[in-house]
């Protein structure tokens, strides 16, 4: 049962780090008092903590099977990560007035979205495949839970993000909006460039590499 209780108390301390923060009235004034980029590292590594934390967690609960082991969802999160890399990594790398902005320079044009024409929350998006792909590949009780929580709450902050730019833009939303998707199977326009490619592999391969020491698991079915 004591594995169970710390599981519960770091779901209710992500979901409320979480939720509390995200309050405007709460937001502004902890940006107020610390500063926009003392609240922003806090508040990541604050994020970072309470998630290693949950993830430990999850690891540490009774085991009760919810979908059966199966050698082919192994493979599920390995297929699928490559594309969750080049989501985050092609949402890191322009200006996206919809959802979190990236270190792009290019402004953003509405007739040629890029990742946008794909999906409005790029970075969003790659967490809800990547917690998708690895509640497949790991079936007990907890971690369907955790990664259930996180494709939930992926999908959740698209669609509240999206409310809250329609309101805030209003009329302009429609118009730099129209060429874009919450999020679609369509094809990028423009394509992000090789370098992106590039640098998508890279993130993908040190993933591979850290997750047998820092996870526990070897990723490889």
């Amino acid at each position: 049962m004591l594995g169970w209780a710390l599981f519960l108390a770091a779901l209710i301390t992500f979901l409320l780090t979480h939720a509390i923060p995200a309050r405007p009235v709460v937001r502004g004034r902890l940006i107020e008092v610390m500063g926009r980029r003392g609240y922003f590292t806090a508040y990541s590594v604050l994020s970072l903590l309470v998630l290693g934390w949950l993830i430990v967690a999850s690891a540490q609960v009774p085991y009760v099977e919810v979908i059966p082991p199966s050698p082919v969802l192994r493979w599920v999160p390995l297929l699928v990560m490559p594309v969750v890399c080049w989501l985050a990594v092609a949402g890191l790398t322009i200006q996206n007035p919809f959802s979190f902005s990236g270190l792009g320079h290019r402004r953003f044009d509405p007739e040629n979205p890029g990742i946008l024409r794909t999906t409005r929350h790029p970075l969003l998006a790659a967490m809800m495949l990547w917690a998708l792909a690895h509640l497949l590949a790991n079936g007990s009780l907890s971690h369907v839970i955790l990664f259930g929580l996180f494709a939930g709450f992926a999908a959740w902050g698209m669609a509240l993000i999206d409310q809250r730019k329609a309101c805030d833009m209003g009329i302009e939303w429609v118009r730099l909006s129209r060429n874009t998707a919450r999020f679609s199977l369509r094809a990028p326009q423009p394509w992000p460039g090789l370098g992106i490619a590039l640098i998508s592999l890279a993130a993908f391969a040190v993933l591979l590499h850290l997750h047998a020491p820092v996870i526990g698991l070897s990723p490889i079915p």
